[in-house]
């Protein structure tokens, strides 16, 4: 009698417990899709080996790009990081924003212009992601570098209802426990003494999505590699060292490590979301603020002209790879070009937000969805993607404005007004000048410019009155 009890009490247990299971299954199924948005410091076009390094070894992010697309005309809205993420999270351009530069950004009081009063932060009227996915009963954390205001702008001013890492600085004293002196990044405490960042960043993100694995959430995580100061772990460097050839166009040990630190971190979020049976309900996007540094021979953008800092490819283009399990064609390209405003109003139609919702009232982003590429249903509406960077940079910027529309690329450079012309399906690396050779289509889209400047108020630099003449900084 007492083994027919258990019995009966084991098979009792076996079937609730698989009840409970098929119920949780049933219920993950029926939930919006998680979205997991990975945005990576300072990451040129060609830093992957999908998209071309001879050095770099991302077999993680490799893969990533199997099983999505990965698409190769995709752009950051901005030639440096602060313009760009606040594109990312509210859909707008920078112009509209008037944050059109890395915050503080650079003082040059003798250029030949004088930058435009822009704005520092992210207003707190703009709605982001975290705000617009909320009411779908979304838990969201920013996890990584923020760079979008003082204090009062972080992250949980800005509907996040975490915020690891996140401060007004846009890069990491050190990238080793305990990153800098004094604790170094005030919302990550030290944990273990000589610790590289991106892990601990990556634990961070992997504490967020067990702790939330039964809900719908929305991780963003920005990581602050690979900006400077280039730091890897020095297995990581003599790795690299010994493997670069004399003609690679990648030679640059630490900064090799730190982008296979990051492979790595991508690996580990990928397997925390197979453990947990998430991943066919998680969204996976991976891109860049903007191209990779080319100053010191940091890396090389090649074959696109320049880099960060500058008004060419090198500067804007960056790799973007979606996973959306079920719905992206894995294996598949995409070179429609698409820019970083585009994420806000994929992703909330991903998750069936209304556009029309309360929250969203008034908010008009500049981008369009993704969707009907992502589902190679359609084509996007637009013809031309814009930038706006009334300032100077070391990259070699100058004030500029530019449109690409259709294959054609021209820039507009403020100091002279004298625009250049470039066709980039055949000339990639921007070194055939067409705008003596073909004016009428300079002029056309120099109008076309100008009329998008216009609508969005972008703001124009002035003549400097304390400019004297020569190339003085």
């Amino acid at each position: 009698m007492s083994r027919l009890i258990t019995f009966c009490l084991t098979f009792t247990l076996c079937v609730l417990t698989v009840g409970r299971n098929a119920l949780a299954d049933e219920t993950r199924s029926q939930r919006p899709p998680n979205i997991v948005l990975l945005l990576v410091d300072d990451l040129g076009w060609t830093a992957l080996t999908c998209y071309g390094s001879d050095l770099h070894e991302t077999p993680h992010l490799d893969r990533l790009a199997k099983q999505g697309m990965r698409f190769t005309d995709a752009y950051a809205a901005c030639t440096v990081c602060s313009p760009t993420r606040a594109a990312v999270l509210t859909g707008k351009y920078p112009a509209r924003l008037h944050l059109t530069d890395w915050i503080a950004g650079h003082v040059r009081p003798r250029a030949k212009l004088r930058i435009p009063d822009w704005t520092k932060q992210l207003e707190h009227q703009e709605v982001t992601l975290a705000e617009a996915l909320k009411p779908r009963g979304y838990v969201s954390a920013s996890i990584g570098k923020w760079h979008l205001g003082n204090e009062s702008h972080w992250p949980t001013s800005q509907g996040f209802d975490e915020n690891v890492g996140g401060t007004h600085k846009g890069q990491p004293p050190s990238y080793f426990d305990p990153y800098g002196k004094g604790g170094g990044i005030p919302t990550l405490p030290p944990r273990q003494k000589g610790e590289f960042l991106t892990d601990r960043l990556t634990d961070e993100a992997l504490g967020f999505i067990e702790k939330n694995k039964d809900r719908p959430f929305f991780l963003y995580l920005p990581y602050f590699t690979v900006h400077t100061p280039l730091m890897a772990k020095q297995e990581l460097i003599d790795k690299y060292k010994a493997k670069i050839e004399p003609n690679d166009k990648h030679r640059h040990p630490a900064l090799a490590g730190m982008v296979d630190s990051l492979d790595q971190s991508v690996g580990r979020i990928l397997a925390k979301l197979d453990e947990l049976k998430l991943a066919d309900n998680t969204v996976v996007i991976f891109t860049s603020d903007n191209g990779g540094l080319v100053l010191r021979n940091t890396t090389s953008n090649a074959p696109l002209r320049a880099g960060k800092g500058s008004a060419y490819e090198g500067g804007v283009r960056v790799p973007l790879i979606v996973r959306w399990p079920g719905v992206v064609e894995p294996g598949s390209t995409c070179s429609v070009p698409v820019i970083s405003t585009d994420f806000y109003p994929t992703i909330p139609q991903m998750t069936g937000v209304s556009p029309q919702a309360e929250h969203l009232a008034g908010h008009r982003p500049d981008g369009e969805s993704l969707v009907p590429l992502l589902k190679q249903s359609g084509q996007l509406h637009r013809n031309a993607i814009y930038w706006h960077y009334p300032h100077y940079h070391p990259g070699g910027a100058t004030p500029y404005g530019a449109v690409r529309d259709g294959s054609w690329k021209l820039i507009e450079f403020f100091e002279d007004d004298h625009v250049e012309l470039y066709n980039l399906a055949d000339d990639l690396g921007e070194s055939n000048d067409l705008a003596s050779k073909m004016p009428e289509r300079a002029e056309a889209l120099r109008r076309q410019l100008h009329e998008w400047r216009k609508e969005v108020g972008a703001q124009m630099p002035t003549p400097n009155s304390n400019y004297r003449g020569g190339d003085s900084p």
